[in-house]
């Protein structure tokens, strides 16, 4: 299962798929399939996350939960839907945080793809899930993964912004030095929480400065169409 992974990521976490965790993980998978069930995002987007996006080229890491549980939602990239699909409600309160914050209007779609083309990891802790069941794949091994992935990541390179929205993704704080990396904190962009403290964070704009301030290229956080 190794090979899956897209180029560059692949020798770069050589050493999390010779772990026995992995192939536990690449086994349930398998088994999961066989007995029938939907799994989400297809094999194909599985990685999409990294796929385009080699380790140095990582400025912005954004932390999702899992992904979509709904048909045609999931494309591998969190909080991300292909176009054509409504944004769901986080999404659009992502939105609604970047309209307050640097003014750009809403788009129509949903799909992120443009922001992972500048560098921004749209990663899952969990990459897959079953079709409407929420969290049912957690707990299995990704979570080993995607720790390592970012624990890797906040070593060897500087300079980078990391935005953890929800308890669930600020608990991934202790993998990253701050005085190294820049990390915001914010409640999840959900409608249980967003206007407890996601609207009105400033964190597109926040991140955009500190990559200004050291020398690399902001993120253009508004989305054609």
């Amino acid at each position: 299962m190794k090979n899956e992974l897209p180029g560059g990521w692949c020798d770069w976490l050589a050493a999390e798929t010779h772990q026995p965790y992995w192939q536990q993980l690449q086994d349930f998978l398998a088994a999961e399939l066989a007995a029938g069930k939907t799994i989400f995002p297809p094999p194909s987007a599985r990685y999409a996350a990294l796929a385009g996006l080699q380790p140095a080229q990582v400025k912005v890491v954004i932390l999702g939960q899992d992904p979509y549980h709904g048909a045609g939602q999931a494309h591998g990239l969190s909080f991300s839907v292909p176009f054509g699909v409504v944004p769901p409600p986080s999404l659009r309160n992502i939105f609604k945080e970047i309209a307050r914050d640097l003014g750009h209007a809403p788009p129509q779609h949903g799909n992120l793809s443009a922001w992972a083309e500048q560098g921004v990891l749209l990663l899952n802790s969990v990459l897959t899930v079953e079709a409407e069941r929420a969290g049912s794949h957690r707990k299995r091994g990704w979570e080993k993964f995607t720790d390592a992935l970012i624990a890797k990541l906040a070593q060897e390179q500087d300079g980078l912004v990391f935005m953890l929205w929800g308890s669930y993704a600020e608990s991934k704080a202790d993998l990253i030095d701050a005085q190294r990396h820049c990390v915001l904190r914010s409640v999840h962009p959900s409608p249980l929480s967003a206007y407890r403290g996601f609207i009105g964070c400033g964190h597109f704009s926040a991140a955009n400065r500190f990559l200004r301030e050291r020398g690399k290229t902001e993120i253009d956080w508004a989305l054609a169409g």
